[in-house]
């Protein structure tokens, strides 16, 4: 379900050189749960909101921009898809305000939100560019590259780019056809560096626009083909047919000693493929689903007709992501790392794929909880399994004293961690986020969630069990404290306690005329220091849980 290829970039191609630019456009930006993956300690959609906010300073008055987004709205939805803004001129700042207000859930429906794009710029008419900035691969049973063919046989003059945001090199190919096979550029960014370096350089100097080459002159009419290509997952097995767009078929002259030589003659996404070659030596390249790639030579001879067959050598894999053995249906919101040979692909929620006949890992994960699952794939074999992941999920929930209303906070910071302490003292964590009512998965088991509010902090055991949905609330036991000095510029507060040698311990402070903070019910001592000669105050101050202290300092 992941998607996001630097279309940054290419929307930077688009909007930095007004003379280039297309007459009408539509970003289509990836809003799926994997969108709250980091980058450098940061969200990559917080990376997004800030690079698209600098970029959209620069688009010409006179272009027309539209704006969709997938996954925003429904955690398990494949028609999560919503045409936010319009293509229209002078869109740059409702674009700006929408894309602020994204809160990533979904799953990653990228080509039909290309194709509704498409269709919103009325591609069979119009000139029509889209740029796809998405951080993960197509979730929804689509075919990018099947897509990308029927927008450039269709359109009039039609254009996909697409930015590849955290996807792998191997990741990126499996969307790049959306963008090579309508004329457009895929441009891919590691981290958020990488991103912003690549903005930069296209601020100084926006590459000019590849121009489509005009289309060759048809082939003068022949009667019937001349080459038949087939492909099998197993020796002998029933042949992939001509529904079956996950084989990409690439034909290539043959050099001297027989290798691939030049650029490909024909490019075709289908199981059983038949075309017309003049006489020659060739070499065939069939890929399964961008993962499993065969070369077979061959030769056409004047009036015969040659059949090419390509045996992959593999089977397809079903995976069904599960908190518990007992679930009837897998779990959208798990991640699944297949990995053969050395290639590796992610998946969200139930998985479909070609593998190579071999062992193949499995790798699930919801939150830090994480399995792995080896499975002995046989060439031709249909394979479902199960993949367990022992997750609850917990609701967090605080109060400030027992039996108080609950808090509504989004400062207040939650964290499960392990009951047990390693030698240092520290404890596991496997999960943390801000705001009371926001959930974090965990693994199965007895566990602690901590709270941290201002310099307050606060835990408490509980047990959960893989599969089951728990609210958990803690009481901090505290109360907040608002000192309020006009002529003060510092603020410190003490416990006011003294240890053997006399000494306070100091909880917080700040500078200047106001300070706040929730502390943990007990007597403090807030010691002020003003501007000029006015000697500095101790105040005794007792803080109850669950009541706002306020001190007034004339």
């Amino acid at each position: 379900m992941r998607v996001l290829a630097v279309a940054m970039f290419a929307i930077s191609c688009l909007f930095m050189a007004p003379a280039q630019a297309a007459e009408q456009s539509i970003i289509v930006l990836d809003a799926s749960g994997s969108m709250w993956g980091q980058i450098g300690g940061k969200a990559k959609m917080e990376i997004a909101r800030e690079t698209l906010s600098t970029v959209l300073q620069s688009v010409p008055a006179d272009s027309a921009l539209g704006l969709m987004v997938y996954g925003h709205r429904d955690k398990g939805s494949c028609d999560d898809i919503e045409l936010a803004i319009p293509p229209a001129v002078g869109t740059a700042n409702k674009i700006r305000a929408f894309v602020k207000g994204i809160n990533p859930k979904g799953k990653t429906p990228l080509s039909q939100a290309v194709r509704e794009a498409a269709e919103a710029l009325k591609y069979t008419e119009e000139k029509a560019t889209v740029i796809l900035v998405t951080d993960g691969l197509e979730t929804c049973e689509a075919d990018p590259c099947a897509l990308a063919n029927e927008l450039e046989k269709n359109g009039v003059d039609f254009t996909a780019h697409v930015v590849g945001f955290g996807l792998t090199k191997e990741e990126g190919k499996q969307v790049a056809c959306l963008a090579e096979n309508t004329g457009g550029k895929y441009l891919q960014a590691s981290d958020a560096k990488q991103l912003a370096e690549a903005l930069k350089q296209t601020v100084v100097a926006a590459p000019k626009p590849v121009e489509k080459p005009a289309p060759a002159p048809a082939p003068a009419a022949v009667p019937q083909f001349n080459v038949i290509a087939t492909s099998t997952l197993s020796e002998g097995g029933p042949p992939l047919g001509k529904d079956n767009n996950d084989v990409q078929w690439l034909f290539y002259k043959a050099d001297a000693s027989g290798q691939a030589e030049g650029d490909y003659l024909d490019n075709q996404y289908v199981g059983t493929y038949s075309t017309t070659l003049e006489p020659g030596s060739y070499v065939a390249q069939a890929t399964l689903n961008n993962s499993i790639k065969k070369l077979a030579p061959f030769e056409v001879k004047p009036g015969a007709i040659t059949k090419v067959a390509v045996n992959f050598d593999a089977a397809h894999l079903t995976v069904l992501p599960k908190r518990t053995p007992q679930d009837k249906k897998a779990d959208d919101n798990a991640r699944v790392d297949v990995a053969f040979g050395d290639y590796a692909t992610t998946f969200y929620g139930t998985t479909k794929a070609y593998v190579a006949a071999g062992d193949v890992k499995l790798t699930g994960s919801l939150g830090a909880v994480t399995v792995e699952k080896t499975v002995a794939a046989k060439a031709g074999e249909k394979i479902e399994t199960d993949l367990v992941i022992g997750a609850g999920v917990v609701v967090n929930r605080a109060t400030y004293v027992a039996g108080g209303p609950p808090m509504e906070s989004s400062e207040i910071f939650f964290e499960v961690v392990s009951p047990t302490m390693d030698i240092n003292g520290a404890r596991k964590s496997f999960n943390s986020t801000y705001g009371t009512g926001t959930t974090l998965e965990a693994p199965a088991g007895d566990l602690i969630l901590t709270a941290r509010l201002g310099s307050t902090r606060a835990e408490t055991p509980f047990s959960i069990k893989a599969g089951e949905r728990k609210d958990v609330t803690i009481n901090i036991q505290a109360g907040v404290l608002a000192v309020a000095a006009p002529d003060s510029d510092r603020i410190v507060v003490f416990d006011a306690k003294k240890d053997i040698q006399g000494n306070q311990k100091e909880i917080s402070y700040g500078f200047g005329p106001e300070h706040k903070d929730t502390l943990p019910a007990g007597d403090y001592v807030v010691k002020l220091t003003f501007k000029g000669d006015k000697a500095p105050e101790d105040r005794p101050v007792t803080i109850k849980a669950g009541e706002r202290s306020e001190m007034k300092v004339d």
